[in-house]
């Protein structure tokens, strides 16, 4: 793989810019732009996936809920949640996008296998769970073979908007974090570099030569 990719910490950044300049990426990117990876954190909002009911969101209050073109129902971001996004030209990658869920997948699970936690997906309902509890959920678009959009951790967070909604879809379904797993608050920073390895790791990027990988923070 001769392109590399970028790798960007962002730390708390609005939902909308973001969600633009992943948008404005996507569109003007090529066949020799390197992929790009962020990391980063939101303030508090609900994101209604393109086949959102509206009647899972139960109580948006003053949060705000954005309809978004990724896969999908509703979901929430806010403090303590990281969120990675993938903009990846998946073709050159050679992935399908069941092969981009599954990597996604294995990426949290060795993450949390890492802090000693025990978790796994479902087939019947996309994410990462610990026991019956959901810690971390996905969602992708992809246009023009390429992808975006990504996965949201949930590490030391306020948990009480999901009340608010029924997450994914599903009325009732428990969520869980990092922070209720381990002895100790979780370090964002340090949770954003173990998973970055551990994507790198699973998407061939740890083969590539040195100096392919560019940082931002």
């Amino acid at each position: 793989m001769s392109v590399p990719v970028v790798v960007r910490y962002l730390g708390q950044v609005d939902y909308l810019p973001t969600l633009k300049a992943m948008r404005d990426f996507t569109a003007a990117r090529d066949v020799a732009t390197a992929d790009e990876i962020w990391l980063l954190e939101h303030p508090p909002v609900f994101t209604q996936g393109q086949a959102g009911k509206p009647e899972h969101v139960l109580a948006a209050g003053d949060i705000p809920v954005v309809q978004v073109e990724r896969g999908g129902q509703v979901t929430y971001h806010g403090p303590g949640q990281l969120v990675v996004y993938l903009m990846l030209d998946i073709r050159r990658l050679d992935l399908g996008v069941r092969e981009l869920v599954s990597t996604m997948e294995r990426s949290l699970v060795g993450l949390l296998a890492s802090y000693g936690i025990v978790a796994a997906p479902r087939a019947d309902a996309p994410g990462v769970y610990v026991g019956s509890s959901k810690i971390a959920s996905l969602g992708l678009r992809i246009r023009r073979g390429c992808s975006f959009h990504g996965l949201a951790l949930n590490v030391d967070m306020d948990m009480q908007p999901f009340q608010r909604i029924n997450p994914c879809g599903y009325a009732g379904l428990a969520m869980t974090q990092l922070r209720d797993h381990m002895t100790g608050a979780p370090v964002m920073l340090e949770v954003g570099q173990r998973l970055e390895q551990i994507l790198l790791q699973e998407l061939g990027y740890a083969q590539t030569p040195a100096g392919s990988v560019v940082r931002f923070s």
